[in-house]
């Protein structure tokens, strides 16, 4: 048998990418991703012996989110663009891509807690209702009812996104 330790270094190399862009959605910034994942990796190592035979990679992207809801209920002071978007400094491509992903990071930002939790497992990671409902440790009918919300919200405060990019809603 493999020894711990060696375990858990081979998980770390071989999850850790995928680790961190989800925490980059999450947290809409590479340095905070980072650290978001080093803290959960932290927390999964503490806890390897339980759940390495099981699905260490459920148990840290839990951890992983557990983590940013603290982080986001915590924030005072909430963020919000200027009035105007700086004049980008690459190609046209390049800013329409930062400029949307400001604009996704803005509507985010004005969603419940709770509603931005399920809207980047939901759409952003990709996973189904019961799956977000397990890692967030909440009913089915919570991640539905928190969905329906926060896509009505994103309606409200970013209909240009709606249109631009497809964000209707989708079934399980």
């Amino acid at each position: 048998m493999v020894p711990a330790a060696d375990d858990f270094d081979a998980y770390v190399r071989t999850r850790t990418p995928a680790l961190l862009r989800s925490a980059y959605v999450l947290t809409g910034d590479q340095h905070l991703a980072e650290d978001l994942v080093q803290s959960a990796l932290i927390r999964t190592h503490r806890a390897w012996r339980r759940v390495r035979d099981g699905n260490p990679d459920a148990y840290t992207r839990k951890v992983m989110y557990h983590l940013q809801v603290n982080r986001w209920k915590r924030r005072r002071v909430p963020e919000t663009l200027g009035e105007r978007v700086p004049e980008p400094r690459g190609t046209a491509d390049e800013a329409a891509g930062v400029v949307s992903r400001l604009t996704v990071r803005e509507a985010l930002d004005r969603l419940a807690v709770r509603q931005r939790a399920v809207l980047v497992l939901r759409y952003f990671e990709d996973l189904t209702e019961a799956e977000s409902a397990e890692l967030l440790g909440v009913t089915v009918g919570t991640v539905k009812s928190q969905t329906a919300k926060a896509l009505a919200r994103l309606r409200q405060v970013a209909p240009h996104l709606v249109d631009g990019a497809g964000v209707t809603g989708r079934s399980a």
